[in-house]
């Protein structure tokens, strides 16, 4: 199975997507949800429109959609299931530093993206290994 890598990025009044390894999916809206349903909009486009021989092998088969933040973004999106609290101990990053990034104020280097990259990736699997 192939796996579409979508950017989503945050500007100062809306969200854009475009696609890391395929040209042609671009995609905008006011929320990060918007943006999603754009880029599988713009999927739909390439394969409907598109002659077979032009459509990029990776839209012909299965795949699946991995979905790349920028950190304000993530903030931003997350902090709606996850508090600033919650990320400190889950990234070992200030609250205020967290804040800092999630209001642009401050952007991160690459090792705290990273950091913060790490710290959900380790929470998701340990969710993943528990049951209730």
């Amino acid at each position: 199975m192939g796996k579409i890598i979508i950017v989503i990025e945050k500007s100062c009044d809306y969200y854009s997507a475009y696609s890391d390894n395929i040209d042609g999916i671009y995609a905008a809206g006011a929320s990060i949800d918007e943006v999603k349903k754009d880029v599988l909009e713009a999927i739909k486009k390439i394969r409907r429109n598109l002659p077979m021989e032009q459509i990029p092998p990776l839209l012909l088969g299965e795949y699946k959609i991995h979905w790349k933040f920028d950190v304000v973004s993530f903030l931003e999106y997350y902090s709606k299931f996850i508090s600033l609290a919650g990320l400190e101990k889950i990234t070992g990053i200030n609250q205020r530093q967290l804040s800092h990034y999630l209001n642009g104020t401050s952007k991160p280097r690459k090792k705290q993206t990273e950091r913060i990259t790490d710290g959900i990736h380790n929470f998701a699997n340990e969710l993943l290994e528990m049951s209730i």
